[in-house]
């Protein structure tokens, strides 16, 4: 890709715009390509959670996994139900989520589908500079006294 734009200009362009138009634009992407599987990306967080997990996961569990994601707030709760009434995960006496068979194919066939779209995100951005652009943007999050948060 060319930059139309010389360095020194880019270096004045505000953060807060192009962090915005990437989180836009990466994350439109992703939801769109779920929702046409008939997946919001909050189920896909909580099928991950669940197949990651031999025990399976409280709510109280997901909750303090996924909490830190960006919008998921109080709808997170509606999305596990929603896991549960769609047949992929199953609550138990215990009161722990647990994938169902549909939910693990379910689970593999998007872990396939997240791959590919990571790796059309990632096309042409070397790991060192995707690292590089990530430590930047951690640091301009604590330059301001911001908190980030991602496993």
């Amino acid at each position: 890709m060319e930059f139309s734009h010389p360095d020194t200009e880019l270096a004045g362009q505000p953060i807060g715009y192009w962090s915005w138009a990437a989180h836009k634009a990466v994350v439109g992407h992703i939801r769109k390509t779920l929702a046409a599987r008939g997946v919001s990306q909050p189920q896909w967080w909580v099928l991950a959670q669940l197949a990651g997990s031999e025990d399976g996961r409280t709510r109280e569990e997901l909750r303090a996994v996924l909490g830190g994601y960006l919008d998921v707030g109080s709808a997170l709760e509606s999305e596990m139900d929603t896991v549960v009434a769609l047949g992929w995960a199953r609550q138990d006496e215990s009161e722990r989520l647990r994938l169902t068979g549909d939910g693990a194919a379910l689970h593999a066939e998007l872990a396939v589908l997240q791959r590919s779209l990571r790796a059309r995100i990632h096309a042409d951005i070397p790991d060192e500079e995707y690292v590089r652009a990530l430590k930047v943007l951690q640091r301009m999050i604590h330059n301001v006294g911001g908190h980030a948060w991602h496993h």
